[in-house]
């Protein structure tokens, strides 16, 4: 029996157009049938998710209230958390139950480390939540809040540092030998520093491959799976001379990454997730859509990331 660490978008659970709450639970119920199938198929599963809508919805909700002071970002995350993790978790087992699958699901809210003085806190990049016209962008950015401007309007942009230590590995590590289906480091994690012995928040976004690569390594996971909205990697996306990649080694992934070839907030870092997990030892490392989960994992699908030809 296999351990699978599966990470999965956060468009996959939230319509980014509409994203009511009965739409929302229709896409989680829609994605846990797909981990179902895999746990069907004998495998142990950690499953771990973005909150890239969940969180830009909550800001944006904290913003235009104005009757409440505002949550700093790590406790945004920490809501998306328990959230996304309540319908996961409650959709997990009805629908296993459905296929005769008696099987503990626990959602752990996990703390991730991060290094404090990583130049991202200096200089933030990774863009959150949603567009904003050039007029109420100008007002949060009087206020503080940084944003950067791209052909759709204004976005937030934060820190996102690497990922170095799970708070709960020990405890995930546990429930795993139990037999229980884990979903942790939701969102990337809830960004934390130790200071003087004490671990402390702080306001970042930690990217989910990249702690989903670490969880998987510190897990003894065979395999790290990373579903996205693209059945492919490619070279030259969207562009007539799209290549798609089946299978690459960790040195091309590299050098393709040099090259420019993955967006820096999609592609890349589920490159790079992909590549950091064969390299600390893990055997396979699969980035496919969620509706080829199964075909991935057989090597009928997907771009899978090895060591060496």
């Amino acid at each position: 029996m296999s351990l699978i660490v599966i990470a999965i978008g956060g468009n996959a659970i939230l319509n980014p157009v509409k994203g009511n709450p009965k739409e929302q639970q229709e896409l989680i119920n829609r994605t846990c049938r797909e981990i179902a199938r895999i746990i069907s198929e004998g495998h142990d599963i950690i499953l771990t998710h973005g909150n890239g809508p969940q969180i830009g919805n909550i800001l944006a909700m904290q913003e235009e209230c104005g009757l409440v002071h505002p949550q700093p970002l790590d406790i945004c995350g920490a809501q998306t958390q328990g959230m996304l993790g309540y319908s996961l978790q409650q959709s997990l087992i009805n629908v296993l139950s459905e296929i005769g699958i008696k099987k503990e699901v626990v959602t752990i809210l996990t703390q991730v480390i991060v290094d404090g003085s990583c130049g991202s806190f200096e200089n933030p990049t990774k863009p959150i939540g949603l567009y904003y016209p050039e007029e109420r962008a100008k007002m949060m950015m009087a206020r503080g809040i940084k944003m950067i401007h791209d052909k759709k309007g204004y976005r937030r942009v934060v820190p996102s540092p690497m990922p170095l230590e799970i708070v709960e590995e020990i405890a995930i590590r546990k429930l795993i030998c139990e037999g229980v289906l884990v979903i942790a480091a939701g969102g990337g994690g809830i960004p934390v520093i130790r200071k003087n012995g004490l671990l402390i928040g702080i306001e970042a976004v930690i990217d989910k491959d990249l702690s989903a690569s670490l969880m998987a390594k510190d897990a003894g996971a065979d395999t790290l799976l990373i579903l996205t909205d693209v059945e492919n990697a490619a070279l030259n996306y969207g562009k007539s001379s799209q290549v798609d990649l089946h299978e690459i080694t960790v040195s091309q992934g590299e050098q393709y990454i040099k090259e420019g070839h993955f967006g820096k907030g999609s592609m890349e870092p589920k490159v790079l997730a992909a590549i950091g997990f064969i390299k600390s030892g893990g055997k396979s490392a699969i980035i496919s859509s969620l509706d080829k989960a199964l075909d991935a994992l057989v090597g009928k699908a997907g771009t899978r990331v090895i060591a060496k030809s």
